[in-house]
């Protein structure tokens, strides 16, 4: 009898470690899983939003007009000099983007209040005002600005340089 329930408690551990076993793979399947279907999820929502989210995009993009540009009549000014220097000169034309081809006509409207506000910044300027892209840049942005208050209540998007020469 003592080999009947030696061998019964060596079935009973048998069945247990095979149950333990049985219990064991799916526990770390539950694992895997756990850890790969948020994964997997956030993955495929990011892809979504990239890749499937951009028909909004693409409606606004071809919503969006081009900018319309305005040519402004030429600008010669001497520049500002102490006694000592000879006179340099500043030549610039300029064109401005339009946000929109309707503010075309207002603009051309308000040309001779566009120009008065370039002459009189012009004027006051240095030949050093102007050395370097940095001194451009400031000229450019000023530029806009005088613009923008010109033409308020409209405004443009920029000013662009298409011939800038100092003599």
């Amino acid at each position: 009898m003592a080999k009947a329930k030696a061998g019964d408690g060596e079935e009973e551990s048998a069945e247990g470690e095979a149950a333990f076993a049985k219990r064991k793979l799916p526990l770390k399947l539950i694992m895997i899983a756990a850890v790969t279907v948020p994964v997997l999820g956030g993955a495929g929502a990011a892809g979504y939003l990239l890749l499937g989210g951009s028909h909004e995009t693409k409606a606004a993009v071809a919503q969006a007009r081009p900018p319309t540009f305005v040519d402004v009549p030429e600008v010669l000014v001497n520049l500002a000099s102490t006694g000592a220097e000879r006179t340099q000169y500043l030549k610039v034309k300029v064109v401005l983007e339009l946000p929109d081809a309707a503010l075309q006509p207002q603009v051309q409207s308000s040309m001779p209040r566009v120009m008065d506000a370039f002459q009189t910044y012009l004027r006051e300027l240095r030949p050093t005002d102007l050395d370097g892209s940095a001194g451009l840049y400031r000229l450019k942005e000023e530029l806009t600005r005088r613009v923008n208050v010109a033409i308020s209540p409209n405004h443009i998007n920029a000013v662009l340089f298409k011939e800038i020469v100092v003599q």
